[in-house]
């Protein structure tokens, strides 16, 4: 699969009902080549459109679990239930869905398989639609943006700095989220699917 970063697009129509998408690239050589290959195979195919996003650090992801894992020691917790606890603490990395009753253990399956950090939490019956609970469903942490991953570690640094565990300086801490960058693994928020 080929992904082509782009900042315009452009719609022209031919004489005779051919209409073209255009696309201002970064990268024309791989825009050639994705060219060359469309057009000699003669298969079909399909072009997604995502928002890029940045991707955090791989420096800020490993310090995150480094204090989650002393953070876990000291109150002989799991770094699982850290993780997840950190996850609901962040804020604006969820959205509200309304599931039938019948259908929550379901919705529960397919959202929590994606990792450990896609949680839901059963917020009630929905005053509006009668049968159907609010479920709160959490994205994990690798569709975090930077400023929700600065956050994330955030979370984990002020409760590890309340149990006595040493932690970087402000700097320190500043420059491994500065280090967030690159494209993101995925970069979408996933459809909601219906259950």
């Amino acid at each position: 699969m080929t992904a082509l970063k782009f900042e315009g697009a452009r719609v022209t129509q031919e004489y005779g009902g051919d209409t073209w998408l255009s696309l201002r690239v970064k990268d024309g050589d791989a825009a050639r080549r994705l060219c060359d290959t469309v057009n000699t195979t003669g298969k079909l195919y399909v072009a997604e459109v995502k928002q890029y996003r940045e991707r955090r650090s791989l420096d800020a992801n490993a310090y995150f679990w480094v204090l989650c894992g002393k953070l876990a020691a000291v109150l002989r917790m799991s770094m699982t239930e850290i993780y997840r606890w950190c996850v609901r603490d962040i804020g604006d990395n969820f959205q509200i869905v309304p599931i039938r009753k019948d259908g929550i253990g379901e919705w529960e399956r397919i959202w929590t398989a994606k990792g450990l950090g896609w949680i839901v939490e059963d917020l009630g019956p929905c005053r509006n639609l009668p049968g159907y609970h609010y479920m709160a469903s959490y994205y994990g942490s690798s569709l975090y943006t930077t400023d929700q991953m600065s956050r994330l570690i955030d979370v984990i640094v002020q409760a590890c700095q309340e149990q006595g565990i040493e932690t970087a300086t402000p700097d320190e801490l500043a420059n491994m989220i500065s280090l967030y960058g690159g494209e993101a693994d995925d970069g979408h928020v996933p459809d909601v699917p219906a259950v």
